[in-house]
């Protein structure tokens, strides 16, 4: 009896064993190595001398960090809200029944897919100063062109619209899930009390809608403070590190410079805070 019980858990397990044990090792493994890492002053061919805390406490002094945060926080604060926002107004327009509506539906969340390296390339083409669409366009209708990409100003603006036309695909297939979730009851009880379309979306809809918005803002803001790829492939920080985030100042740091101790304090430190700004988000909204 007792190895009739056990039998459907090690059968269970004998499956999904070898995955899990890929899966732990790629992602386990080479965050304690960056611990490690942390705590010393070599870079990544050499040891070096084990320094202690001595790469976090660098970390309070450093005015390139710092201003790599600040960027951070600006795409993050222009990218979060906007996608979340922008994802519920294309899902309430995806919900409508019209022709085609599955092509529609297709049509937005194929850039989400696309890969980020890939966006990046042909974000370069399009607000190329001198031979992109973008500027094309504007002098067709008697406008100046723009820098867009090499505008110190205009870099990341630019870097936020290119984000959400790659990004808004998620809220807009998560919030439309959501959608066709609703009973249809609530609405039509609302309906036959009085209340009009606008009372119906923010007393009906958007409650219901509160545990997709939630988990969105957090991976919203996670994928905000990791972005590195579309740096990588557009600006690489530039001009004058107007566009330097947090991750692509890490990445210069340990494979760039050598300075990989440092860079592992650095990674530790973004770890800590998306932590922090995912459990503060969790304890807000509950």
């Amino acid at each position: 009896m007792t190895r009739r019980k056990w039998l459907p858990d090690l059968t269970g397990w004998g499956f999904v064993l070898p995955a899990t044990l890929v899966i732990v090792g790629l992602s386990l493994f080479p965050a304690v190595w960056a611990l490690l890492l942390s705590l010393r002053d070599g870079d990544l061919i050499s040891g070096g001398d084990f320094v202690g805390l001595r790469n976090y406490r660098s970390m309070l002094d450093d005015t390139d960090l710092r201003a790599a945060a600040w960027h951070t926080l600006v795409y993050a604060a222009l990218f979060v809200p906007g996608s979340v926002l922008l994802g519920l107004a294309m899902a309430m327009a995806l919900n409508l029944r019209i022709r085609l509506i599955g092509f529609y539906r297709t049509a937005i969340f194929v850039p989400y897919v696309v890969s980020a390296a890939a966006t990046g390339i042909l974000a370069n083409f399009v607000f190329d100063p001198d031979f992109g669409i973008v500027n094309a366009a504007l002098k067709a209708v008697g406008l100046p062109g723009m820098g867009f990409l090499t505008d110190p100003d205009q870099a990341m603006i630019t870097l936020v619209v290119v984000s959400l036309w790659g990004g808004v695909g998620l809220p807009a297939v998560v919030y439309l899930a959501a959608l066709q979730d609703i009973p249809r009851e609530l609405v039509e009880a609302a309906r036959v009390d009085g209340a009009t379309g606008r009372h119906v979306f923010r007393h009906v809809i958007l409650p219901q809608l509160r545990p997709a918005t939630v988990f969105l803002l957090i991976w919203q803001t996670i994928t905000a403070l990791q972005l590195f790829d579309l740096v990588y492939t557009t600006t690489k920080g530039q001009p004058l590190d107007s566009t330097t985030v947090i991750v692509f100042y890490l990445y210069r740091q340990a494979f760039q410079l050598f300075h990989s101790g440092y860079g592992a304090a650095v990674a530790y430190a973004l770890f800590a805070v998306t932590l922090a700004v995912s459990a503060l988000a969790l304890w807000r909204t509950r």
